[in-house]
């Protein structure tokens, strides 16, 4: 793959002007060869294969960065979902192998592990049932660590049991952590289609249809589709807007796949997939909303913000995709709130409501993310929200997810701050009519008929 002068510059440029990096560059490792009945011994089997395994990446990431001179945020580890090894424990607690992915990640300075998981979209087994009971533990007494769950897929369903299991977890995890604003639930994502290469935190996990370790780019540019659109004005129709955006889109991943390849290379792993997504960090110019009141939108939530979502996750895509030998995980736009300070602003003007973030979910990469909702929202609306959020993924043969963050002791209007790339924001106002009845019935949703496909 061959890169001209003016690529070289453009990108050094992106970097220095518009905040372009890569947003993270993640190691899966596969931790089934560390089964085993005693979970203390599961637990030290796992240290030792992770500290081995991923002992040169942040070593590898900080070189690749100084070489090509762009930033390098995080740096990750992915793991197999560890509920099925909880499956043989003699002991109904997966909180070991949660401290002992802690350990390893401080020590070799990873910045977040995932894979504390489980895939529950049909039915729940035992070591399902050990590691979900364990999630409140681990992600209140570790860090790095962060845990998923998919609970329903276009294939199975919707498995409502644990929508509502889930829904009492995220309760649980907000409460212990009240003296923090319910920080343990940026940590937690609840899924529907799950994909098994994401490299984004906190839904990372290595999926069982992977290699033994494998090495994913997650990259990130909407500052630079920010100054691109700038530069342009408003005089281009949609067409020529769409193929200013898969220009871009195309340059930056050019410059993931360049890196990826290389770290490959040093590391001796292989290397897995470029996630073609636009993640949006709180730094100023960093974000997506930016991108789409650019796009003609007088403020992000307005009517025809779903329109302006669509075309801009499409354009990312096409553009990206031509520059990626292969493309996966979630790929497309990410629209959190605490992490965008242009959604944030949109929410507490009141042009951005829950209800219009979840149809903007139809048609971006992921679903409800770092959404901040009233402490003392009910377990049974919880539920119902993920339901609702599972329902678009299941129809729409898309990943969707919640990460929903029920900050104790504030009510809407108020204001967090998780720090860093978490960011901060307003508290969003849910409904208050209670879909109790419906959500505990229990059971599973049925797939839609066009699922059924073979």
């Amino acid at each position: 793959m061959l890169y001209s002068l003016e690529e070289i510059i453009e990108t050094v440029s992106a970097v220095g002007v518009s905040t372009f990096d890569i947003r993270t560059i993640t190691c899966g490792i596969n931790i089934l060869s560390c089964a085993d009945s005693d979970v203390k011994k599961c637990a030290q089997k796992v240290y030792d294969k992770v500290s081995r395994v991923a002992a040169d990446l942040v070593p590898t990431a900080n070189k690749l960065a100084k070489k090509y001179g762009v930033p390098i945020v995080n740096k990750r580890v992915s793991v197999t979902p560890v509920a099925l090894l909880a499956s043989s424990f003699d002991t109904p607690t997966a909180l070991p192998i949660a401290e002992a992915l802690d350990k390893a990640a401080k020590e070799l300075g990873i910045d977040y592990v995932a894979g504390f998981s489980a895939l529950v979209q049909k039915g729940i087994s035992r070591g399902d049932q050990i590691l979900m009971n364990s999630i409140a533990d681990a992600l209140c007494s570790t860090e790095r660590v962060c845990s998923s769950v998919n609970i329903g897929s276009s294939q199975a369903g919707i498995n409502m049991d644990a929508v509502y299991r889930m829904a009492e977890i995220i309760k649980e995890a907000a409460e212990r952590t009240k003296d923090t604003g319910g920080s343990a639930c940026t940590k937690l994502v609840v899924f529907c289609n799950a994909v098994e290469d994401n490299p984004f935190i906190a839904g990372s996990f290595l999926g069982t249809g992977e290699t033994e370790a494998v090495l994913n780019i997650g990259i990130s540019g909407p500052g630079v589709v920010r100054a691109a659109l700038e530069s342009a004005g408003p005089e281009l129709d949609m067409g020529s807007l769409s193929e200013l955006i898969k220009k871009i889109s195309f340059k930056i991943t050019r410059t993931g796949e360049l890196i990826g390849r290389e770290a490959s290379k040093m590391m001796k792993l292989p290397f897995g997939i470029i996630d073609l997504s636009l993640a949006p960090t709180p730094a100023q110019g960093d974000s997506i909303s930016d991108i789409l009141e650019l796009m003609g939108l007088e403020r992000t939530g307005c009517h025809g913000t779903t329109a302006a979502l669509a075309m801009l996750n499409d354009a990312v895509k096409k553009g990206g995709i031509m520059a990626a030998t292969y493309a996966g995980g979630l790929s497309g736009a990410f629209i959190p709130l605490t992490e965008d300070t242009g959604m944030c602003r949109a929410a507490e003007e009141g042009a951005l409501n829950i209800q219009k973030l979840e149809a903007m979910t139809c048609v971006c990469s992921v679903g409800l993310d770092m959404v901040t909702i009233p402490g003392d929202t009910s377990v049974d609306i919880i539920a119902g929200i993920i339901a609702d959020e599972a329902a678009i993924g299941m129809v729409n043969h898309k990943t969707t997810a919640c990460r929903l963050i029920p900050v104790p002791g504030k009510k809407p209007g108020d204001y967090i701050d998780f720090g860093g790339l978490l960011g901060g924001g307003p508290i969003i106002e849910v409904g208050r009519h209670s879909p109790g009845v419906f959500v505990k019935r229990g059971g599973r949703i049925p797939a839609p008929i066009h699922s059924f496909k073979n």
